[in-house]
Parts: C-alpha cells; sequence; structure tokens
C-alpha cells in the first residue's frame, strides 16, 4: 500500500517487516526540514529505507548522511585501510572488489557475508548506516535485511525469559565477511552489549546478537552457549522477517544498527561492485 508523508512524498513498504521504497526525493538538492522529518518516521517505522536512481558525489553522500545524525568516524585503524580509501573522502568506506596490482583497493571485497550488525563489536555502535551503489554485478551481491523487532516479538517466551538480561560478547576482525574465515586483519574490536536492545528512540526490543560478530554469552559456558546462539541465529533469520535488496546503480539505502540486521550475498568475483558506506552516530550506547 502507497502512503503520502507530510511533504507528498511516496513511501511504499516492502515487506511486512523491513523495509520501504521512498520516492519523490533529489538526494543532490539540499532537503527541507520537512522531508528530513518524513525520512526519519519512514526510518524508525519501517528500519531500512530505499531511494532510487540518484547521482550522488562524496560529498553528497556526506551532506545527506549528516541530516540524520553525526557522520560516523572509521574505527578500523589507518594502518588497516586499504590503498583505495587515499582516493576516498574521510568517514566513507570504499566497499569494491575491484583490484590494482592483485590487490583489492577497497574494504569487504569478495562472497557472501554473514548476518551481522555494524559496529556492534565497539562500545557504542553506530544507530544507521547509508550505502551508495556505483557499480553493481549482473547478478548476486544482493543484501539481506532481517528485522530484529519480529524477531524478539517471536522467539520463544520461555527462551526470552531466559535470556532477558543477559548480555553476548562479540569479536570481529576487520575485514572478515564469515566467521573464522581468517581473512580479516590483524586489528580487531570486542564488546559487550545486552542479548536484547531496547531502541533509544522507539522503545521497542531487537534481539541484538548476530551469526559473524557474536562469540558467547556472558554467564554461560560456551557448551551451553553456543547451541543458544545458533537456535537464535536460525530464527532471526527465517525467510518471513528478511527483506532481499537487488541493488541498481543510484540506489542509496538507509538502515537502523539498532534493529536489524543485514549480509550479503556471492556474486562473480569477474564483475565489479562498488559502494559507499557512511554511517551515523548513535547518541547513547545500548544500555
Amino acid at each position: 500500500m502507497t502512503t503520502a508523508t507530510k511533504s507528498d512524498l511516496e513511501v511504499i513498504p516492502l515487506t511486512n517487516h523491513i523495509g520501504a521504497e521512498m520516492r519523490g526525493l533529489d538526494m543532490t538538492k539540499p532537503l527541507s526540514d520537512e522531508d528530513i522529518e518524513a525520512i526519519n518516521e519512514a526510518f524508525l517505522k519501517h528500519l531500512v529505507i530505499v531511494f532510487r536512481d540518484q547521482k550522488l558525489t562524496q560529498e553528497d553522500l556526506l551532506r545527506v548522511t549528516a541530516y540524520f545524525g553525526p557522520v560516523g568516524h572509521m574505527r578500523r585503524p589507518p594502518k588497516y585501510f586499504p590503498p583505495g580509501f587515499d582516493k576516498i573522502l574521510p568517514n566513507i568506506m570504499l566497499i569494491t572488489n575491484i583490484r590494482e596490482n592483485g590487490e583489492p583497493i577497497g574494504a569487504l571485497p569478495d562472497g557472501e557475508m554473514m548476518f551481522h550488525h555494524d559496529m556492534i563489536h565497539s562500545a557504542n555502535p553506530d544507530a544507521g548506516t547509508m550505502l551508495y551503489s556505483v557499480e553493481v554485478p549482473t547478478w548476486g551481491g544482493d543484501t539481506l535485511f532481517a528485522s530484529g523487532y519480529a524477531a524478539y516479538d517471536t522467539l520463544d517466551p520461555a527462551l526470552r525469559n531466559k535470556l532477558e538480561g543477559k548480555r553476548a560478547r562479540h569479536f570481529y576482525n576487520y575485514g572478515s565477511v564469515v566467521k573464522g574465515d581468517g581473512k580479516g586483519t590483524e586489528a580487531f574490536g570486542e564488546s559487550l552489549h545486552p542479548f536484547f536492545r531496547t531502541h533509544d528512540q522507539t522503545g521497542k526490543k531487537a534481539i541484538y546478537v548476530n551469526r559473524l560478530m557474536t562469540v558467547g554469552i556472558e554467564g554461560m559456558d560456551d557448551t551451553e552457549a553456543q547451541p543458544i546462539l545458533d537456535h537464535v541465529f536460525d530464527h532471526m533469520e527465517k525467510p518471513e522477517f528478511i527483506y532481499a535488496h537487488k541493488w541498481q546503480v543510484g540506489d542509496i539505502l538507509l538502515w537502523d544498527n539498532r534493529c536489524s540486521t543485514h549480509a550479503r550475498t556471492d556474486f562473480p568475483a569477474d564483475q565489479r561492485r562498488l559502494m559507499l558506506r557512511t554511517t551515523v552516530e548513535c547518541a547513547k550506547p545500548p544500555y
């Protein structure tokens, strides 16, 4: 169903639980306060917002990101930046499989990537992520988004009660796309956060663990914790909770890291894929 926003924009839900396409905006031009408010309302309701057919410069991308809060800074130590980062403005991540002299020029170059929350391995993870497509392969490289709200609401009540008040441990080597793949850098982040996160703006609860980065549950032996985590991961990734985005050049996606996870499907290694990513800082840690 198509609905009208305050500025008569179109918001078109994409699934029952997550995702909406927003039409009627040209991101190359400054947005009005009314437009920004409309996007924020849709963002909090749908968790993932899609904007099609945009032609942004790097400066445009940073400007648009800043409408939604302070632009997040890069957490990976500069020592471990891929070489292509030298041509990118600060606080933009270059995600690409393009290689020069056999070396990837950007981050996260190849293949599928497990479900994760961006920066959950840091003390105060970013609230949102914006990703802009510059080059896309003919197939694959889709981004899958899963609603943490829907997963929490439908989790077995007995298990939910068991995990209420628990904290989970997270660990990530920058650059890894599959847990234990050995492809990440020596640089890493680790953190401890509530198993269920209460959203600081909506007040709703979401499951706040993920398959790629969550490695344990505080106060539990791994032999007890791992089967629980595997069960929760499987529950979170049920098809009915997921929106699968098939990229087109010029797409911008804005998603909420506080209440959704995302993953990437495989794509041809011999076809170019290039994305520019920014993040929005969170007002407070997830407690």
